[in-house]
């Protein structure tokens, strides 16, 4: 397969050629932890999650590196005014923001270095700066970046130098997208940081928020590598602020790919408390939204269009996935009278133009994926392989499930057919992550015998304990559709 992106630095789709064939470093921004991550957070780490899963459904092995911001301007804030460690603080909101990404069913990455653990790493960057000579120390003792004396300041950002005042030094670690100055890379510590501070070259003192992801990618992924994602808020300054840092400090190129995912806005507007639209994850799910559901809303839009997130497209997923869940009870039904469903799947995998390895032998007759599941297959892989297109991969495995609701109508979809349709729903699954029912939506033991006790009443006619089965069903969390082909249950 050959994946193309769209680079935020050339401002084109470009096929993605990594550095190393075979194999791909990715280093994603992750969360500041002083708080839930909301869902506007959510959009790029799904995005990023998208990603990720695509780079190895196209075969390469994959080093991914999620940082944690675990010291900046919030943490200490928030860390004071909660009388706690700094530690002690950040320690909820991690756990926080791993529980969330299980909830969302985000592949876990690599390694997710904390930036109170790579102090070191910070220091010695720094150190390779002064010698650069594009660092210096101000009177009150924090170290700053020169952006005068890096000539290449701006480029990701495609900045307009004209009207940028020489000499401005900015110390917070978020600050004005139209700011241009010298950015902190070391804060000499005083009485608002409390006891966070470290022993430098320089002082007592902090790291600045943008020298924390130089140094940590460049220690898992290397001086120069392949692929670099965030937010769009991003892009500047903090992206910018990294590539200068990176590449005066080695005098070689720091990242080959920028990928930046838009603004999530709700009901057409941007997130604010006031508004009353600043929701996190936790929030959603509080409401009675399930985590596939709000995952199915982020991954739906492409990444790089603007996502306007509403109650309204939450309840229109919740209709599409129980669409899809129909599609597969429906399939897995007609497929039981087959060979184990392992076998065509062993066979698309054979057949499939992307595959690695030869096509195992299949023995059984009629047991070769049907033609219609591989050209849903090839019309999905175009799709990823556009820049993560992922509204036309959805319309890929919609056409795959009216295809095969179709041929059930007809009575012509013969178990192979099924199989097959199963399985390559499965493997579009492997990038969306949101096509098939989690493990934890499974049906428990206790259900599933309530639904053989209510099917055997229901051919006795016996309505009344069809009725009353159905309610102890409800009762325990799951709701029953009675169809042609017999009962369906699904989670409330």
């Amino acid at each position: 397969m050959q994946l193309s992106f769209y680079d935020s630095m050339s401002r084109r789709v470009e096929p993605f050629v990594p550095l190393a064939p075979g194999r791909a470093g990715l280093y994603t921004c992750g969360p500041t932890v002083y708080n839930y991550a909301h869902i506007g957070n959510f959009r790029a780490y799904v995005f990023e999650d998208v990603l990720h899963r695509a780079l190895e459904y196209a075969g390469l092995s994959l080093v991914h590196v999620m940082n944690l911001t675990d010291v900046d301007d919030k943490t200490i804030r928030g860390s004071r005014e909660a009388g706690l460690s700094l530690r002690e603080y950040t320690r909820k909101y991690k756990d926080a923001f791993f529980e969330d990404l299980r909830a969302l069913s985000i592949e876990p990455a690599s390694v997710y270095p904390a930036a109170t653990d790579h102090i070191p790493e910070m220091i010695d960057l720094i150190r390779r700066l002064f010698d650069k000579g594009v660092a210096y120390q101000a009177a009150d003792g924090s170290v700053y970046f020169s952006v005068a004396k890096f000539p290449g300041y701006g480029k990701l950002a495609h900045l307009d130098f004209s009207g940028m005042r020489s000499g401005v030094r900015i110390s917070n670690d978020e600050y004005a997208k139209d700011a241009v100055g010298d950015f902190a890379l070391w804060k000499a510590w005083d009485e608002a940081d409390g006891p966070v501070k470290w022993d430098s070259p320089w002082g007592p003192g902090r790291p600045g928020w943008h020298i924390e992801c130089s140094a940590m990618s460049m220690k898992y992924l290397g001086e120069s590598f392949d692929l670099h994602t965030g937010g769009i808020d991003n892009l500047f300054p903090h992206h910018e602020n990294e590539i200068a840092q990176a590449e005066a400090a080695t005098g070689k190129p720091f990242v080959r790919h920028w990928m930046h995912c838009a603004h999530l806005r709700v009901n057409g507007e941007k997130m604010s408390k006031s508004l009353g639209n600043f929701f996190t994850l936790r929030d959603l799910l509080a409401k009675g939204w399930s985590g596939r559901e709000i995952r199915y809303v982020l991954v739906a839009a492409h990444y790089r269009q603007p996502l306007n997130f509403a109650f309204d497209a939450l309840a229109a997923a919740r209709t599409a996935l129980s669409r899809l869940d129909d599609f597969s009870v429906r399939m897995e039904r007609i497929a039981s009278a087959s060979a184990p469903a392992a076998q065509t799947e062993a066979a698309i995998a054979g057949t499939h133009p992307h595959s690695s390895g030869p096509a195992p032998a299949v023995q059984t007759a009629g047991l070769s994926a049907p033609s219609w599941t591989e050209r849903h297959l090839e019309a999905f892989d175009r799709a990823i392989c556009d820049d993560l297109n992922t509204p036309l991969a959805f319309a890929a495995a919609f056409s795959l499930v009216n295809e095969g609701n179709r041929l059930a109508q007809d009575g012509a979809a013969t178990p192979a057919d099924a199989a097959a349709a199963l399985a390559a729903l499965a493997r579009m699954d492997r990038v969306l992550g949101v096509l098939s029912r989690p493990a934890s939506e499974a049906v428990p033991p206790r259900v599933q015998a309530l639904l053989d006790e209510r099917a055997a009443a229901r051919a006795a006619k016996d309505w009344a304990g069809s009725d009353r089965l159905r309610s102890e069903i409800a009762a325990l969390g799951w709701a029953v559709k009675d169809t042609r082909e017999g009962q369906r249950v699904s989670k409330c």
